[in-house]
């Protein structure tokens, strides 16, 4: 695999970028510029009852990029009985494969670990009033 990205919107985007120990056909420049053009492109996808964005929220979990530039995306939602259960990784892929670069995504939806709040960057927390 070229890259397997933990996504904590805590963290600075170059820190995301975790190069894996094998060697990549894909160079670490050009990893890291899809590693930010992704989390740009979950940022326009929103929970239509909550605004705050899908990655501020931390509802993606893993991202990894392998080296035919295939995205496999590991994501949650906030509650399992969520509305958009069926639309949102819909929403996800198409989103991710926007991204120059990518040749094809995988999303599968998972609640294990079960999210909640703890998960929200501080930006999201300030948009909800939970600070």
């Amino acid at each position: 695999m070229a890259d397997d990205m933990s996504l904590d919107p805590n963290v600075e985007n170059a820190e995301q970028a975790d190069a894996s120990e094998s060697t990549s056909p894909i160079p670490q420049d050009e990893l890291n510029r899809l590693t930010d053009a992704l989390i740009a492109s979950f940022k326009t996808v929103f929970d239509p009852e909550i605004p705050v964005d899908i990655y501020e929220l931390g509802l993606i979990y893993r991202v990894d990029i392998d080296d035919n530039r295939k995205v496999d995306i590991d994501m949650t939602l906030t509650a399992p009985g969520c509305p958009v259960a069926g639309d949102m990784p819909g929403w996800v892929e198409n989103a991710a494969r926007t991204v120059e670069g990518v040749d094809d995504v995988e999303v599968r939806l998972t609640f294990d670990p079960p999210w909640d709040p703890s998960r929200m960057s501080d930006e999201a927390r300030l948009a909800l009033n939970m600070l």
